[in-house]
């Protein structure tokens, strides 16, 4: 993919350019609000007004990371979502089914090649993952969703988020500090590596 050659002809107005840059990170963008937000519709309707946005605005985007650029993009629109939910109850670890029934096992956790055994186990460790995640101060869940889970580097999340790469390096270790004492809690999910590591800071 030459993404520069699809970025100039998006901003050109060419759809089709731009819906190829969709189709290359989508996954990335849904999946950060995903994490985010902790609600597959709510991290649905971000992304698609993330989009939505970079396209009104692509002939704003003057070089750098186009990630980052995109990834700034749906951090926004999360932002607007959470100030939008703050008056409402907190969203459910688990995602409702159409008949607003709560899932035991949402869908885009589900793998074909794992027992239902293992299927519950995962879902449980991503239900802690997700937990914890919640409990984090934004600025601190955004920094780790966008380093830790998505792979950005340490620019591209200063980038992303506009404040200096020393901020960066400073709200992740805090962040990763907490995230570890929240999922010392849930320690029998862990994998076990995680878990001597664990007990070994404990002593």
């Amino acid at each position: 993919m030459n993404e520069q050659a699809l970025i100039q002809d998006a901003q050109s107005g060419n759809l089709d350019a731009f819906n190829t840059l969709v189709l290359h990170y989508q996954d990335s963008v849904f999946n950060t609000a995903l994490r985010i937000l902790g609600d597959d519709d709510l991290a649905a309707d971000a992304t698609q007004e993330a989009f939505i946005s970079a396209f009104k605005s692509i002939a704003s985007y003057r070089g750098g990371s186009f990630k980052a650029w995109l990834m700034r993009t749906v951090t926004n629109a999360c932002y607007d979502e959470l100030r939008r939910q703050k008056r409402r109850p907190t969203t459910p670890l688990e995602p409702d089914t159409d008949d607003g029934e709560e899932m035991d096992s949402p869908r885009w956790l589900a793998d074909p090649n794992m027992t239902p055994d293992q299927q519950a186990e995962a879902d449980e460790l991503e239900h802690a993952i997700q937990h914890c995640l919640d409990n984090l101060p934004l600025e601190f869940k955004t920094v780790v969703v966008m380093a830790d889970i998505q792979g950005m580097d340490y620019t591209e999340v200063a980038s992303s988020i506009r404040v200096p790469l020393g901020t960066i390096k400073s709200r992740l270790a805090r962040a990763r500090l907490r995230l570890r004492e929240c999922l010392a809690g849930f320690e029998e999910l862990l994998p076990s590596s995680f878990r001597l590591e664990v007990e070994g800071r404990a002593q």
